[in-house]
């Protein structure tokens, strides 16, 4: 048994010299060049078909405009009925029945509730945050697929560093972008080359949603 144990320790120790000697290296060269190609040729926006949830402010509201000044054109929708409504298919149809095809998907929309978890008297009103920060993403991807494979499109998750940084007081809305980080990873993988998938992790930003009461609330802890 002692000489099984001395056999896979030298394997390991030879297993990570090639590893970090020969493997590493390369790679890590591949990502810098891939990263300056990337810079140089950007990716042309003009006329692009662009759907982007959770647009009605903060983030989405901002990426619209930018989208907007690049010439691409906008299918936008929100989670907030008085300013815009839509369910994930419908949405994706009404995009394809008005400009016939879709480029890009921008998956934004989240919400989130502050608090100690044993302090919540209702867990079922937390629901929400994972039906729209996961199962949003989730089910908007669902349908977009087959449009985006046509178009060798994009995905875009906007997730949080909540996913791993473990905030006090947002418990389920790190779990909720902990979970998309997971399936748009897994799903990178699954898709290849067909459609490319850029996941933006953020810390606190600014926003309607994550405005000075809620960053008060939440350093409060």
């Amino acid at each position: 048994m002692d000489l099984i144990h001395k056999f896979i320790y030298i394997i390991s120790i030879l297993l990570s010299v090639i590893l970090f000697v020969f493997v590493l290296p390369p790679y890590l060269l591949f990502r810098i060049l891939r990263f300056c190609f990337r810079s140089v040729f950007r990716e042309k926006l003009a006329g692009k078909v662009v759907l982007i949830t959770g647009a009605s402010s903060g983030i989405g509201e901002h990426l619209a405009y930018e989208y907007a000044k690049h010439g691409a054109n906008l299918a936008l929708v929100a989670r907030r009925e008085e300013l815009l409504t839509a369910d994930c298919k419908r949405f994706v149809d009404e995009t394809l029945k008005h400009f016939g095809k879709l480029d890009c998907l921008i998956s934004n929309a989240g919400i989130a509730i502050i608090g100690f978890f044993e302090d919540q008297e209702c867990i079922t009103d937390h629901t929400s945050i994972m039906d729209i920060n996961y199962w949003g993403s989730v089910n908007a991807t669902h349908f977009a697929l087959p449009h985006l494979r046509k178009s060798k499109g994009r995905i875009v998750v906007v997730g949080s560093c909540g996913g791993w940084f473990h905030t006090p007081s947002v418990s389920v809305y790190n779990a909720s972008k902990a979970a998309q980080q997971s399936f748009f990873e897994t799903l990178r993988i699954e898709l290849a080359s067909d459609i490319k998938i850029t996941t933006v992790t953020l810390g606190t930003v600014n926003t309607p949603m994550a405005g000075d009461n809620f960053l008060i609330q939440l350093s409060g802890f």
